[in-house]
């Protein structure tokens, strides 16, 4: 995936002279990376949060969150500055045999990503229009792979356009239920205050915050920020592509932060104390049940968005991945094909899609270390980064972050095989 605009193209007189205009039409990258925490993964886990513990929880999202913010925006940094994505730089450091090696794992966890998304929006078709799950599976990676041609065919800015559009209709779809809530403003702000209420919430806070940073947007960010705004650039621009990177990751995760907030605030308003909303389906049902029809259609249709969207942003990612670290490319259409056959299989054998859910975000867990930890040794590497490498304190602080991250999803990950704790 090459810039649609080359630097000369992006030149002075081609921007606007409004410094927030300006700002403005830089913007695009971080939403198209912001999908993925949102995607249909996070519904149960925060939903359960707010249905059993009520606001207790809310501050695990804001910490979530804001490392989050953290982490895109160095992988948009890196790819600003050196001109090359993540996946790209680890091809250049690693030998054949171990590229290959990494390749494949970082492949499996954007198939593993795209597994949870097919399964949401097909699990969404069923809910809205009683689609069976594999037909849905499989409308659902036909529409996503239509969304994929619009980037290939029109460019990176049209298909930023559309997912914006879906987070658009994502956020109304999770939170218009809030509109109708009895929400308890002193008790959601009392969730603000880091704590927990026994062992049970402490697993459930490993989950909510192993379910939000995703590899693959990790990877797929550098890509995004170096492809849209070109490499090469002079001090003065790359400083305003900094500048509004900043805003790009600041604006596009408040977004998505505030839906996941959102969606633990409507479950704890509406839907306190019933059972079966550690599922999907079960949550859809409470919302049925508590709010009547029209709202859980609304979010049942904020469902699909969310997992078409996040379908085609995760094989995005992997078309990113494969042509950084292997440097092969494959067809979209292959592609997509390749990536929905296991969604399909799973959701025709019967399987739970909840634990088909649970396995998908274990394999994600797996893969965070081996990009987190690449991606802060390389945000630190002076000779690559030049002035613009991590100072003392930021590396301080994103070493915090990833050994937090880290510790957390091995903590899921032990809990999940032992049996203590499921994944919505």
């Amino acid at each position: 995936m090459t810039s649609t605009l080359t630097p000369s193209e992006e030149g002075q007189d081609a921007r606007p002279r409004n410094p927030i205009r300006r700002v403005a039409t830089l913007l695009g990258p971080a939403f198209v990376a912001a999908i993925a925490y949102v995607d249909p993964g996070n519904v149960a886990a925060n939903l359960t949060a707010g249905a059993e513990y009520g606001y207790l929880l809310m501050w695990v999202l804001v910490v979530s969150n804001a490392m989050a913010v953290f982490i895109q925006y160095s992988s948009a940094k890196l790819g600003l500055v050196t001109g090359r994505s993540l996946p790209e730089l680890l091809g250049e450091r690693l030998g054949r045999g171990t590229r290959i090696t990494y390749w494949a794992q970082a492949e499996i966890v954007a198939a593993a990503t795209d597994l949870a998304e097919v399964i949401g929006g097909a699990i969404a078709l069923y809910l809205l229009f009683d689609i069976p799950l594999v037909l849905g599976g499989l409308i659902v990676g036909i529409v996503s792979l239509g969304l994929l041609r619009v980037q290939s065919n029109r460019g990176q800015r049209p298909f930023e356009f559309v997912i914006m559009g879906l987070l658009a209709i994502i956020a109304v779809g999770f939170l218009v239920g809030l509109l109708f809530t009895d929400t308890q403003w002193g008790e959601a702000a009392e969730g603000l205050v880091p704590r927990f209420d026994g062992a049970p919430t402490v697993l459930l806070a490993a989950s909510m915050l192993g379910a939000t940073v995703m590899p693959h947007a990790i990877y797929l960010h550098s890509s995004l920020s170096r492809d849209r705004h070109g490499s090469g650039h002079g001090h003065g621009r790359l400083k305003e592509l900094l500048h509004a990177t900043k805003w790009d990751v600041g604006l596009s995760l408040i977004i998505a932060g505030g839906v996941n907030i959102g969606m633990l605030m409507l479950a704890a308003g509406a839907l306190r104390g019933v059972d079966g909303t550690d599922s999907i389906e079960g949550a859809y049902a409470a919302i049925d049940g508590a709010l009547g029809p029209v709202i859980a259609a609304i979010f049942g249709v904020g469902l699909l968005a969310s997992g078409l969207a996040s379908t085609s942003v995760g094989c995005y990612a992997g078309s990113a991945i494969m042509g950084g670290l292997i440097h092969r490319r494959i067809p979209l259409i292959v592609r997509r094909s390749i990536t929905l056959i296991p969604a399909l299989i799973i959701l025709g054998s019967g399987v739970s899609p909840t634990w088909a859910l649970v396995i998908s975000q274990v394999v994600l867990s797996i893969g965070i270390p081996f990009a987190l930890i690449p991606l802060v040794r390389l945000i630190s590497d002076r000779s690559l980064m030049g002035m613009h490498a991590a100072g003392v304190g930021t590396k301080a602080v994103a070493w915090t972050v990833v050994a937090a991250i880290v510790a957390l999803n091995a903590v899921l990950l032990v809990l999940t095989f032992t049996g203590d704790v499921s994944i919505g």
